[in-house]
């Protein structure tokens, strides 16, 4: 439970530092979560299959929960951020 108040105090340092974009920082949050649910489920069952134990998965699983989905966050922005493979409109200030 701690963890979870951890990840929502990281988020909304983020928030409040990163400027603002065309694409909402809420698309960005939401995709975080949804990302890291299928990637605890993924976790889950492969801690489950390789140990024999369900328990050890989910234990893998509540650890890596909250570091990952700061850390994708971070990824997912940065890479907005970034010019690589797009072409963006300028728009020209008279």
């Amino acid at each position: 439970m701690v963890g979870f108040f951890v990840y929502i105090f990281f988020m909304l340092l983020i928030i409040t530092i990163m400027e603002k974009t065309k694409v909402s920082v809420k698309r960005h949050i939401l995709k975080t979560i949804t990302w890291r649910v299928i990637g605890t489920i993924d976790t889950m069952i492969l801690g489950w299959l390789i140990s024999g134990d369900p328990m050890i998965g989910v234990t893998i699983g509540s650890f890596e929960v909250v570091t990952k989905m700061i850390l994708y966050f971070i990824h997912e922005r940065l890479w907005y951020k970034s010019d690589f493979g797009t072409k963006r409109d300028e728009i020209l200030n008279d």
